[in-house]
């Protein structure tokens, strides 16, 4: 018997084998795929091909501009942040959903269920075609653009969709405060525990030597924090290694100097998939100081909590966004206030110097991400579409 089709849409994703973008919805697709035959819908990026299988995974990548070497609105980073970056792109966003409505009306037909992940843009444009559909918020894209014309066609897509998720508490109450909109489910994206285990480990794998090692990995971008984790390493003595790129890299490789703090912070640039599974490993704290932009934009679930997690290594994050759904302050992780110089260094210093604390953390960081493998995200959105699809 074969098995049920279905069609995803996201805008951000690998562009090839081993590329640095992240590839949590590729993982997710990969343990869908247990159930459904996965055909992905995104974005075309220069260099990828336009149709190929990724780890198993159809993969369709369509063209939005008729001078391909142009479409640079989605890779790398997202969208929003290219258009910060460059303003000009803006101007690739009328090609980008035109020509996304008309690939969906294309493939949709043959697609039995239908996941839209970003309210923006696949959710909207999913609203003005012909199939219902279960579309996912993962962050800005709730938080954010809620003005108009956004507000109008966020309710439409909600109100067409025959399932709404979020990947975190917080995106859920956005929703229902704005858009008075209840009827969410909240799963988290997930991480590959067979994948990132603490048997990646190598010793000295940074060259530090007797140094203990904490980690940030993630894009360089405003709501990583990454500036009050630099501050809080003027009193922590570790080596701080910072794993991403990103627009705030220039401004944190600047502080970083300013504070003469280059001799203890190094930037790796960003890394593959398989280079992360020893990175996460070999490190012994991880630190993810997210803060809520001015903008509104705020963490979901951050994967890269869950990665470490399950690498074994004991997490220090903001207590912001989704991250609390997952981390409980002492039991599986430590909690630090958005912005809070001192408590991040203090968290590091007290996972130095308290040995029984560490160990506790790192255990129940395995046990935590245990619940988040993606054959446990795959079988509940597998349970959705299964009862909710009309």
């Amino acid at each position: 018997m074969s098995k049920k089709k279905v069609l995803v849409t996201a805008s951000t994703f690998p562009r090839w084998k081993d590329d640095t973008e992240p590839r949590f919805i590729l993982d997710y697709c990969i343990g869908l795929s247990k159930y459904y035959d996965i055909t992905v819908l995104v974005p075309a990026a220069v260099g990828a091909a336009p149709d190929e299988y990724l780890d198993g995974i159809h993969v369709i990548r369509y063209h939005y501009f008729p001078i391909h070497s142009w479409e640079t609105l989605c890779y790398p980073g997202a969208i929003v942040p290219r258009i910060k970056e460059k303003k000009a792109r803006a101007l690739l966003v009328p090609f980008l959903l035109l020509s996304l409505f008309f690939h969906i009306r294309k493939y949709e037909k043959d697609a039995d269920f239908i996941h839209a992940h970003w309210l923006i843009p696949q959710g909207i444009v999913h609203a003005f075609c012909k199939k219902p559909f279960l579309v996912t918020g993962h962050g800005g894209d709730v938080g954010e653009l809620n003005g108009f014309p956004f507000c109008s066609l966020k309710k439409r897509c909600l109100k067409k969709a025959f399932a709404v998720t979020t990947v975190s508490k917080h995106l859920q109450n956005v929703l229902a405060q704005k858009y008075d909109y209840t009827n969410t489910s909240v799963i988290t994206m997930g991480c590959n525990t067979s994948y990132f285990t603490p048997d990646n480990r190598v010793e000295n794998y940074f060259g530090q030597n007797s140094q203990k090692v904490v980690l940030f990995v993630g894009r360089l971008a405003e709501k990583k924090g990454i500036p009050y984790l630099i501050r809080a390493m003027q009193s922590v003595d570790a080596l701080l290694i910072i794993v991403g790129d990103g627009p705030e890299k220039t401004r944190c490789e600047e502080l970083t100097a300013q504070l003469d703090l280059s001799d203890r912070i190094r930037f790796l640039g960003p890394k593959t998939h398989n280079e992360l599974r020893a990175i996460y490993a070999s490190a012994d704290i991880f630190a993810a100081p997210s803060i809520t932009t001015k903008g509104g934009d705020v963490e979901g679930m951050p994967t890269v909590l869950l990665e470490a997690m399950a690498s074994g290594i004991p997490v220090i994050a903001s207590n912001s966004g989704g991250i609390p759904d997952t981390i409980t302050d002492r039991e599986n992780g430590l909690l630090v206030e958005e912005k809070n110089v001192f408590q991040i260094s203090s968290c590091i210093n007290l996972l130095l110097d308290s040995p029984e604390l560490y160990a506790k953390l790192s255990k129940a960081s395995l046990q935590t991400a245990a619940l988040f493998d993606y054959s446990v995200i795959a079988k509940k959105y597998h349970d959705i579409m299964e009862n909710s699809c009309p």
